[in-house]
């Protein structure tokens, strides 16, 4: 490799570093808000998410076959990918606690380059691997959320697919069963701990197009997409000085993608509800940057035996009803919501748990756990969920 080369490669491998380390140290809101300072994201969603250099890289253009219990595991020739989990539990008495870990994998430079990045030193990675970790005690109205950063080095962090497991540090989701479930998660911050685990209830959902989902009408700009929409949680959480036996329901997402946004969205406003009736619905509202729904806005309808049905953005209306203004950040997010299906005869309305369920982790976005109720074909029904709403104040 010339010299010339060698500069630019270690020039594009320190700019990514530096932009995921900012992506997480900034202080949380807390303990930023307690000095007097305004907490700000120090990377755009929009920006991380956006088209970049994608040179390398494989793309979304189309469907693809899936393979099980591969697609478990990580696909490198892609520049960004996640696995999601969501989950409302409750103890025997009925006290509310929801969670959310998620790892995200992040390529330092395509595949044809990786090699002269990895190398034969031990302390070299091509990849990155970030998690953020939050949970919401609704009776003791406490938010708390973490980060964390690391390179695929040493084995400080990484994913594979058989046996199953990916992990940062001591935070992790693995299983020792073939197929990769049921799945263990464990994470712990400062005197907030989960440990649980997750089996399948409804079979695995192909969002979109038989998992290929559309962020836009330029090629490529989209992801590969599954979900396990209904499974059942159990584990204990710790929060404060009490260790609580739990159970409930979770919500698995999974996506790779190398560009996932188009230029002219800000972005989204993601619901994952799972309905006593035993429906479960998956609605995102992307946003431009003048604030309108995009017409790539999508969902998906999971009936009780897991048959699934797509809605297209004119099949679901989301309206906001109230906002919440964080005392951290000064950014105004939506608080509460109306999701109209009218072909399935839903009629939601949906609030937060907490209002103050915003993350400020180098990125800000709030994600949060919800409640739902509302009316199903002239019944009354009600559940629970997770709202992410993302690309707000940037």
């Amino acid at each position: 490799m010339s010299r010339r080369r060698r500069r630019a490669l270690v020039a594009v491998v320190i700019g990514a570093v530096l932009a995921l380390v900012a992506f997480v140290v900034w202080p949380l809101a807390n303990g930023a808000a307690s000095r007097g300072r305004v907490p700000e994201a120090t990377i755009a969603v929009g920006g991380a998410l956006g088209s970049g250099d994608l040179a390398g890289f494989a793309r979304a253009l189309g469907p693809r076959p899936f393979s099980f219990p591969d697609d478990h595991g990580p696909h490198p020739e892609f520049r960004t990918e996640w696995w999601y989990y969501t989950g409302n539990l409750e103890t025997a008495a009925g006290r509310h606690v929801g969670f959310q870990l998620t790892f995200f994998r992040t390529a330092l430079a395509p595949p044809d380059r990786a090699a002269s990045v990895d190398g034969a030193s031990a302390w070299r990675a091509s990849q990155l691997y970030l998690a953020h970790f939050a949970m919401t005690d609704t009776a003791g109205g406490r938010f708390h959320a973490a980060s964390r950063l690391s390179r695929e080095a040493l084995g400080l962090s990484g994913a594979r697919a058989q046996p199953f497991r990916v992990w940062l540090e001591d935070w992790s989701a693995e299983s020792d069963v073939p197929g990769g479930f049921p799945v263990r998660l464990r994470a712990a911050d400062g005197d907030v701990a989960i440990d649980l685990v997750l089996e399948i209830g409804k079979p695995l959902t192909l969002q979109g197009d038989r998992g290929w989902s559309a962020k836009g009408p330029e090629p490529g700009n989209a992801s590969y997409y599954y979900s396990f929409t209904r499974m059942r949680a159990r584990g204990t959480v710790r929060v404060g000085g009490e260790s609580l036996d739990v159970s409930g329901l979770a919500w698995m997402d999974r996506e790779w993608s190398t560009s996932a946004l188009g230029r002219d969205l800000a972005g989204w406003d993601w619901l994952a509800l799972q309905l006593d009736d035993g429906r479960d619905v998956m609605v995102y509202q992307l946003r431009g940057r003048d604030g309108a729904p995009d017409p790539h806005s999508a969902g998906t309808l999971i009936a009780a035996d897991g048959s699934a049905r797509r809605l297209a953005r004119e099949d679901a209306t989301l309206e906001v009803l109230d906002h919440w203004t964080s005392p951290a950040s000064r950014v105004r997010y939506p608080s509460r919501w109306r999701l109209t299906i009218p072909t399935a005869g839903l009629s939601l309305e949906i609030t937060p748990r907490l209002p103050a369920q915003e993350l400020i982790v180098g990125t800000r976005y709030w994600e949060g756990a919800v409640r739902v109720q509302g009316m199903s074909g002239g019944r009354p029904v009600s559940g629970r969920g997770y709202v992410e709403l993302v690309g707000y104040g940037e």
